[in-house]
């Protein structure tokens, strides 16, 4: 999201302790498109990384079995897109269970936007459209709710979406999901197990937030940050 500015994926790389992380790109959500799949693996080049991506829409080019690509790297980059497609796309390969076996053993699961959303049981989603809609069928490895986008973070990001606080606030007021986080553009929420160690953000200015139901009113509380 912002291409100039690697502080987020550079911290990303840096919880794997490794010299030359191998990092895979799971593209689902944008249908793999060869455009971002090559933006990626221009990003994550050698040395910084040892990148490879993962395409579901060309099953017919691999030699392994997808369980078995996502299990031999150290981090799984998720990108962005329709959240719902991705989800159901997953679950035909099998994706789904690849991937909870590699939280269990410690894999560093990540991404951004659809691929923030995913690990969550529940989220807000443009894969159906304008209005945005609850999402309720996610992988469930963290509990609760999550809404990426959540500002801009005070800068004018191009995938900033100025509708997404007011209907993420609306959602958990009416208990449609249940409480959640959410995070600015630039700002990353990193989860230990279920248990979240810490927010770190790419500059000054992003900010992540718990938002819960205390009776007939929403709180949303800022959780402290780091700036990398």
């Amino acid at each position: 999201m912002e291409p100039r500015n690697r502080r987020l994926d550079d911290f990303i790389l840096s919880l794997t302790k490794k010299r030359r992380p191998r990092v895979l790109f799971l593209g689902t959500a944008s249908g793999d498109s060869k455009n971002y799949v090559g933006r990626f693996m221009r990003a994550f080049k050698a040395p910084r990384a040892t990148p490879r991506a993962l395409e579901l829409f060309r099953m017919e080019e691999l030699r392994e079995t997808p369980r078995d690509i996502i299990l031999a790297h150290d981090i799984v980059y998720v990108g962005g897109g329709s959240t719902a497609n991705m989800l159901a796309v997953w679950r035909l390969h099998g994706i789904d269970r690849a991937l909870r076996d590699a939280w269990r053993r410690g894999i560093v699961l990540c991404g951004v936007s659809a691929g923030a959303i995913c690990w969550f049981e529940n989220g807000l989603t443009d894969s159906f459209g304008r209005p945005l809609r609850e999402l309720n069928d996610g992988l469930g490895l963290l509990r609760g709710s999550m809404c990426p986008h959540f500002g801009s973070g005070g800068r004018s990001i191009r995938f900033g979406e100025s509708d997404r606080r007011s209907r993420y606030l609306r959602s958990v007021a009416t208990q449609k999901l249940p409480a959640g986080w959410a995070a600015d553009d630039g700002a990353a929420i990193h989860f230990v197990g279920d248990d979240v160690r810490e927010v770190v953000t790419s500059r000054a200015g992003p900010r992540a937030f718990r938002v819960e139901r205390h009776g007939a009113r929403v709180v949303e509380t800022e959780l402290p940050s780091r700036a990398l």
